[in-house]
Formats: C-alpha cells, structure tokens, sequence
C-alpha cells in the first residue's frame, strides 16, 4: 500500500470515527434491563423502575422526544430521575417539556445535580417547578407509597452531602419499607447509611463518556470514583448502588464506546 493510500485511508477511517462519536452515539441510546432480587419484595411480585439521569438539555428536540416516547413504553411503576437536568443556558421550558411527557402510576421523583447548582436554579425554586411538571424533587426528603401492595419509600439525598447528611437521611428510612435512595453523585459515606437503605441510583459520571477498550475512562468528575458505570455493592450490607451511563452530554457532545442509557430496573422478591 502506497503512503498515500494508508493516509486517506486512515484519513477516512478518522472520520467515520468522529462521525460516530459526533453524530450517531449521542443520541444512540439504549435500554438497559437490571434484574434484581430484593428480600423485601414479595414472592410473586415484580416493581418496574425506569431511572434516568444526566439530561443536559441545552434544547428540546426530536431525541429527547424519542427517550421519553421509550419510557413511557416501559410502563414503568415509578420513574427515577437522578440530577444534572439543566446547562448553564438555564434551559428550564426544555426540562419542563421532558419531564411532562413522562407517564408513571407511582409517580416521578428526582434529586438536583451539580449543573442545577452552577445554573443557580436549585432548592425551592427548583422543587416549585418540578411539582408544576408533575414530578417531586426531593431534597434531603423521603417519600412514602405503595407500589402493588409493596410499601415503598424514595429517598432524595442532594448534591453534595456531608456524612452525618446521609446519616439523617438514612434514619428516615422505616426498616419494613423498600427503600430506594435516589443521589447524583455515586461516591459519598456509604457506611453512614446504616445498612438502612435496599437499592442507590446514581448517575454524574455519564460512564465516562468517551471510552477506550481496555482503558480507564479520561476524565470522570469530582465524586465519581471508583464508580463508572453499572451495578456496585457498597457499606456494611454489600447494598447494590446503580450508576447509569446517563441520557445526555457535558462539556462536549459527545460520546464513544459510551452510549446513552434509559434504565429499567425490575425489582422482584430475593
């Protein structure tokens, strides 16, 4: 092969693969299903979570349409969605637009990330919003429910958490409920949760976002590590912490090796 030759071919070889990380991969997301047996479910009984994280909506167009489209498809019992909704654009009627579309009988419930702090549109301001949408924005809170006779209770801790934060947050949490606690981040004071808590969603490192085979990701953001993506077990009961590879990007959009994901976590007896 001449010089030439292996230059355009390599040449061409480059931007398929930037085409792919540019074009294709950011909006190729996929479903991912997590079977998971929990002790106090039922025999006989199933809970369909769908979680959802790092939306990053800078505008509202036809991919965050087709996501939303899919989870309402997954007849999800309750809808889970873990921060990082907003760009410094502040962004809010695309938010509002997403969230409104999803469909869910236990409901929808969210935690803050660290892009609605940078945006300045967090706490009350931001709760007042999302119960406008439809959706309840926990903020160091527990919510109680009943999911098919399954008593139930969603956790919210926010962004960032000190220890003996996540330890009175954990205190809510009633030992005969399933409890579910919702964070952002993935690395905070596991054991200060008591061995109290049933299952963690997180999501924040967007599973690293650009990958290599082989290769640790580049770049993972502050309170990340050593989580990137998928199922953990974390504190004194070994609880099972998910991180999702998150629908959205940041900084640079986009993605290699890391598609976006639309979790549904099926919840049925140990």
């Amino acid at each position: 092969m001449s010089r030439r030759a292996f230059l355009l071919g390599g040449g061409a070889a480059g931007g398929l693969v930037l085409a792919d990380a540019l074009v294709r991969e950011p909006r190729a997301f996929q479903v991912q299903e997590v079977v998971l047996p929990l002790a106090k479910v039922p025999p006989g009984r199933e809970l369909r979570l769908v979680h959802l994280s790092d939306l990053h909506i800078r505008s509202f167009h036809g991919y965050f349409e087709k996501v939303a489209r899919t989870v309402n498809g997954l007849e999800p019992d309750l809808i889970l969605l873990t921060g990082d909704y907003l760009e410094q654009r502040r962004n809010l009627d695309g938010v509002q637009r997403f969230v409104s579309m999803l469909k869910a009988p236990g409901g929808i419930f969210a935690v803050q990330g660290n892009w609605e702090y940078w945006a300045r549109l967090e706490g009350e301001n931001l709760r007042r919003h999302f119960a406008r949408w439809g959706a309840t924005l926990l903020i160091n809170r527990s919510h109680d429910l009943d999911l098919h006779g399954v008593p139930l209770s969603v956790l919210g801790l926010d962004y960032p958490s000190p220890s003996d934060r996540v330890k009175l947050l954990a205190r809510m949490a009633a030992p005969e409920r399933v409890n579910l606690l919702l964070s952002h981040v993935p690395a905070f004071d596991h054991q200060a949760l008591e061995g109290r808590i049933d299952l963690i969603l997180c999501g924040h490192t967007h599973g690293g976002q650009v990958r290599l085979p082989f290769v640790p990701p580049f770049y993972l953001p502050r309170f990340s590590e050593p989580f990137i993506e998928g199922l953990y077990r974390v504190g004194p009961e070994e609880t099972p912490l998910y991180v999702t590879r998150g629908v959205g990007t940041s900084i640079l959009p986009v993605r290699f090796l890391c598609r976006p994901e639309i979790t549904l976590l099926r919840l049925h007896a140990a």
